[in-house]
């Protein structure tokens, strides 16, 4: 399949970045962020192609921003990736690349852009598996839970210690990417 290029971005319009929303809820268990697609309502993570002039992190976090309402702390390197089949209307469907980054959410707001498009929703990564129809998105969902689980703890340490778990190493806040 020849890439051509995306009308948002440079990189080829078979790529796209998404954001892996997550959270430490008050019982201290981890929680995922899952949205609806506008047209479909599947359960899926923020995503879309990329965007001129912003790395990929920071596109990953303008997704989530745009279609979840979050803001946070993305890291610069990726989770992890997997392939979908994206249908297009009059057109052959297209197999995507999605690069995902982890995004520690902070804010959650009440409106944003895409507020009356999508429901969300924030569930344990077991549910998140269920929810998600994608097997390659749920693998990674998965992987992330099984070295991300907290162990009790809030706050900065426990950041830490998802974050390590889930072989992403903590880095300066100069290696981040803070929406927001």
């Amino acid at each position: 399949m020849a890439k051509s290029k995306s009308e948002k971005g440079s990189a080829p319009a078979n790529v796209q970045y998404a954001a892996l929303p997550w959270r430490v809820g008050e019982d201290g268990k981890l929680q995922i962020l899952l949205i609806t697609t506008r047209r479909t309502r599947r359960w899926i993570i923020p995503k879309g192609a990329p965007i001129k002039g912003m790395t990929a992190a920071r596109a990953a976090a303008q997704e989530a921003f745009e279609e979840a309402g979050v803001r946070g702390q993305t890291l610069e390197k990726p989770f992890g990736s997997f392939r979908f089949r994206k249908t297009l209307e009059g057109a052959p469907d297209v197999v995507c690349l999605v690069k995902v980054f982890l995004l520690q959410v902070k804010t959650q707001l009440r409106f944003w852009p895409e507020s009356r498009q999508r429901d969300v929703v924030w569930v344990e990564p077991r549910q998140a598996c269920a929810l998600v129809g994608d097997e390659g998105l749920r693998l990674l969902i998965a992987r992330f839970a099984s070295k991300a689980a907290p162990k009790g703890q809030r706050g900065k340490k426990a950041r830490l210690e998802i974050l390590s778990a889930a072989g992403a190493e903590p880095q300066t806040p100069s290696a981040q990417t803070e929406i927001g």
